[in-house]
């Protein structure tokens, strides 16, 4: 029960790597509150976490929308009383030519992905500077920050924008003893693992793709207060294949 008496907010914890952080952070004790646009994968989480013994609150929250975000901080406060770690894990992307993408689509993403997480770290810090050991927040970028394939131009950006944007709160939010971290995940499967192939895991050099689960660890040590001295970093958690030049034999 490593995150008892904490309280926790996750934006985009409906489904997939939001929904096991919830899961994960309320087997610990935390007190979770889960942000997302998709009512019934929130309310089922929250189900499982009590199920589990645990507590937990679902916010149906527009992370686009800045109402949505001060009412989400003000419903995590009214609800447990203080916010000791945020986790922006909302994102969306859009795969087409850069030719094609327009005006709309490339703000939806970037304002799904960045300006929710400035937003939700805005209102968030001025909750956690109230606590007397400050607070932690956690970005979630990509690997795709440092790396792309093609007609990801919009998600790319948003996701070196969420790098760039993680070490400059780092540097503001230092007084108020609030630590900023990312994290990069590499391929992470959220549904079967049947449905992978072979030639899916052998090719990262951990012999594997990632779970959702790694990317939780990467979250507890980051928001663990014994690993204070880790601040403004972005964790790469991809297997080892953005250290994998390839070529073609």
């Amino acid at each position: 029960m490593r995150f008892q008496g904490k309280a926790v907010v996750i934006t985009g914890a409906s489904n997939g790597i939001g929904r096991a952080l919830a899961l994960a952070y309320g087997e610990q004790g935390a007190d979770v509150v889960l942000a997302d646009i998709d009512v019934k994968g929130g309310e089922d989480t929250v189900q499982t976490i009590v199920d589990r013994g645990g507590r937990g609150t679902f916010v149906h929250t527009d992370v686009k929308m800045e109402a949505d975000i001060i009412h989400l901080m003000k419903q995590a406060v009214d609800k447990y009383g203080q916010i000791d770690i945020l986790i922006n894990n909302a994102g969306k992307t859009v795969f087409k030519s850069p030719l094609e993408c327009t005006v709309d689509e490339w703000d939806d993403v970037m304002n799904t992905n960045v300006r929710s997480a400035f937003l939700s770290t805005k209102e968030a810090a001025k909750v956690m500077k109230e606590n007397e050991d400050g607070g932690v927040v956690i970005n979630m970028a990509s690997t795709r920050a440092a790396m792309s394939e093609a007609n990801t131009e919009a998600y790319a950006a948003s996701k070196g924008g969420i790098v760039a944007l993680t070490h400059a709160f780092a540097v503001s939010l230092a007084e108020e003893r609030i630590r900023v971290n990312a994290i990069s995940p590499g391929w992470i499967h959220t549904g079967s693992r049947e449905d992978l192939r072979e030639v899916d895991h052998i090719q990262h050099l951990s012999k594997r793709v990632g779970k959702p689960e790694d990317i939780v660890k990467a979250c507890f040590y980051l928001s663990d207060s014994d690993n204070d001295f880790v601040n403004g970093e972005n964790i790469t958690v991809d297997g080892g294949m953005t250290k994998k030049m390839m070529y073609e034999h």
